[in-house]
């Protein structure tokens, strides 16, 4: 896929990386529920499927008001689908994979109930504080490990590395959410900021994180993935 200038300064910056130096998180803070989902006509049947969003500032929402963030317009937008879904937002800004891998355990000892599918979004900070791939990929299978072990599907939201960072770098980094969705058989969006990353308007001023109306876009583009990540309801 081609990389624009605009797409390499974005990524090269930290479009994945979400989150500044100085919002790096020291602990892990509790999850919260999404806001809950405007009123639609849509009628929401079934059992309550839980959906435990973990993930950096892309995940958090940063800059965006609380009910603007992906997961809390994810939930509107499956609850639009018929699907009684309660997503949990479990983004940090400035997580990197290490810090993932540390604090996941605690998030869903964490959870009241078991989530019915956990989206994995993580490795853009990896990348901008230039981690090497092989840690982020050992990183990756710890906490697929984990999540195997409780038996939670995943869904990976695949990130991709910019040209400028050298092609050597690029493909390891790259091959990482492949290689590791078809090892622990998750579910891969294999790069989630797909559809808004070449367009300016997406994103807020400081050209890193997406506007409001970028995460619809987002939501909009990945709905089917994490609507067929869901495992049927029992």
């Amino acid at each position: 896929m081609r990389l624009g200038p605009l797409s390499i300064m974005l990524l090269a910056f930290g479009l994945a990386a979400c989150g500044s130096a100085d919002e790096v998180a020291e602990a892990p803070g509790p999850a919260r529920d999404a806001v809950s989902a405007p009123a639609t006509d849509a009628v929401v049947e079934g059992p309550e499927r839980r959906i435990l969003a973990f993930g950096d500032s892309l995940f958090a929402g940063y800059g965006l008001e609380e009910q603007q963030g992906y997961p809390e317009q994810l939930e509107a937008g499956l609850r639009e689908r018929g699907i009684n879904a309660r997503v949990v937002d479990a983004g940090v800004s400035g997580d990197t994979s290490a810090a993932g891998r540390q604090r996941l355990a605690f998030t869903l000892d964490a959870q009241a109930t078991t989530p019915d599918l956990v989206i994995l979004e993580l490795g853009g900070n990896d990348m901008l504080r230039g981690i090497q791939p092989e840690q982020t990929r050992a990183n990756f299978a710890a906490m697929l490990d984990e999540l195997r072990t409780r038996g939670i599907p995943v869904l990976l939201m695949g990130m991709r590395s910019p040209p400028n960072y050298g092609s050597e770098y690029q493909q390891q980094f790259d091959s990482i959410y492949g290689d590791l969705a078809q090892q622990y058989d998750a579910a891969l969006v294999p790069f989630w900021l797909d559809s808004i990353y070449e367009d300016r308007s997406m994103f807020l001023p400081d050209r890193i994180h997406p506007t409001a109306a970028g995460i619809a876009a987002l939501v909009d583009d990945t709905v089917d993935d994490v609507e067929a990540a869901l495992p049927p309801a029992s």
